[in-house]
C-alpha cells in the first residue's frame, strides 16, 4: 500500500507467481468484489459508500487480501488508490471470476423458475399488458401452464446483461450492446416529446428535431448508460447532451413523469409509451416528432437465461413476426 514498488508487468506476474507457490491461498468472493470496486472508483472513500459498507472495514478487507496473496495491490496517493501492476493482472482475472459466478447464480435462478414454470419478464416504462397486449394474450393462451412474473427495471447501467441478470426477458428500446446479450427486434415507432399540457409546445400537431431540440430536458442520473439516456433527449440528433438540463437524476420512467409533472421540460418516449401515458394520466401532452430516428422495440435477453420456457416465448414470437397476416401485428 503505503510506498509499494512498482513493478513492470512481467515482474509483476512473476511475483504473484512466487506468492502462489509460497502457500495455498483461499480469496473470498467478497474481497475480490472489494478490490474489483476500488479499482473502479480509484478512491477507498467512493468504493465503500457504493458497496455500502464501511471505509475501515474495506481497508482491513483489501489488506487481508494483501496479506494473503503476498504482494501489495494498491498504491495509495493523494487523490486516492491506483492498481500495482500486480494487482491490475489479479483485478482483471478477479472481474472474470465475479462475472463467472454471477452468471452461475443466474442461470441458477432462471432454471429455478422454469421448474416453477414461470417466466421472469421485464419492461421499462409502459406495462406489456397496456402497451402490447396482443401477444401476451395470445401466448398465455396458447401456454396456460407458463406463469409470465412482470418486473419493472429501471434504466440500464454499467453493462446489459448486469441490467437484465434479474429477468429471464425484457421488453425495451434496443439497450445498449452486450456480448452476454440476446436481441430479437420487435417493431419500430416513432419518438413522441412529452410535456406538460401547459409547455408552449403541448398544443402543436407535430413537431420537427429542430423545434424541439432546445428544449430544457428532464436530467437523468450519472449512472444511467449515456447512450440510452442520450436518445430520449435527441443527443444523436445534437451530436451532444442538451444545453439545458433539469436538476432530477432519474433512474426510471416514475421518476421521469414526477419531474415532467412539475417542471417546464419534456422528454421523449416511443409512440406506444406515449400512447398508454396519455390515456392513464392528465396533464401530460404527447406530440409526434415527424423527423427524429424512430426508437426499435426489441426483446432481449441473458445468454444463460435460456431455459425450455424462454424457448418458448421466443419461438412464438419469432413466427407471430414470421407471419403478421396471421397472428396479427407483433406490438
Amino acid at each position: 500500500m503505503q510506498g509499494a514498488t512498482l513493478l513492470p508487468r512481467d515482474e509483476a506476474a512473476r511475483a504473484a507467481a512466487d506468492a502462489g507457490r509460497s502457500g495455498a491461498i483461499v480469496m473470498k468472493a467478497s474481497h475480490l468484489r472489494y478490490l474489483v470496486t476500488v479499482a473502479d472508483e480509484g478512491q477507498i472513500t467512493r468504493a465503500a459508500a457504493k458497496l455500502n459498507v464501511a471505509q475501515p472495514a474495506l481497508s482491513q478487507a483489501i489488506s487481508s487480501l494483501e496479506s494473503e496473496v503476498g504482494f501489495p495491490l494498491l498504491e495509495r496517493h493523494p487523490r486516492g488508490v491506483s492498481l500495482t501492476p500486480a494487482g491490475a493482472l489479479l483485478v482483471d482475472k478477479a472481474r472474470e471470476a465475479l462475472d463467472a459466478e454471477a452468471e452461475a447464480i443466474q442461470t441458477a435462478r432462471s432454471l429455478a423458475r422454469s421448474a416453477e414454470g414461470a417466466i421472469a419478464f421485464g419492461f421499462v416504462g409502459a406495462p406489456p399488458g397496456l402497451d402490447s397486449p396482443g401477444p401476451l394474450a395470445a401466448f398465455s393462451q396458447l401456454r396456460p401452464d407458463i406463469d409470465m412474473r412482470y418486473r419493472e427495471l429501471p434504466f440500464p447501467g454499467s453493462s446489459t446483461s448486469s441490467w437484465i441478470s434479474e429477468v429471464d426477458v425484457a421488453v425495451c428500446h434496443l439497450p445498449p450492446e452486450d456480448e452476454g446479450v440476446w436481441t430479437l427486434p420487435l417493431r419500430v415507432e416513432p419518438r413522441v416529446l412529452l410535456a406538460q399540457n401547459r409547455h408552449p409546445l403541448a398544443g402543436r400537431p407535430e413537431l420537427s428535431v429542430a423545434e424541439a431540440i432546445d428544449e430544457t430536458f428532464v436530467g437523468f442520473h450519472p449512472n444511467v448508460d449515456p447512450a440510452w439516456a442520450g436518445f430520449w433527449s435527441l443527443d444523436d440528433h445534437r451530436g451532444g447532451p442538451p444545453a439545458e438540463v433539469t436538476p432530477d437524476q432519474a433512474t426510471g420512467p416514475q421518476e421521469v413523469l414526477a419531474a415532467l409533472s412539475t417542471r417546464g421540460a419534456v422528454t421523449l418516449v416511443p409512440a406506444s409509451v406515449a400512447g398508454v401515458i396519455v390515456n392513464v394520466l392528465t396533464g401530460i401532452a404527447a406530440i409526434p416528432l415527424t423527423d427524429a430516428d424512430p426508437a426499435t422495440i426489441a426483446l432481449v435477453g441473458h445468454g444463460d437465461s435460456r431455459n425450455p420456457l424462454v424457448d418458448a416465448f421466443t419461438q412464438f414470437v419469432q413466427e407471430a413476426l414470421a407471419a403478421p397476416r396471421r397472428n396479427g401485428n407483433v406490438r
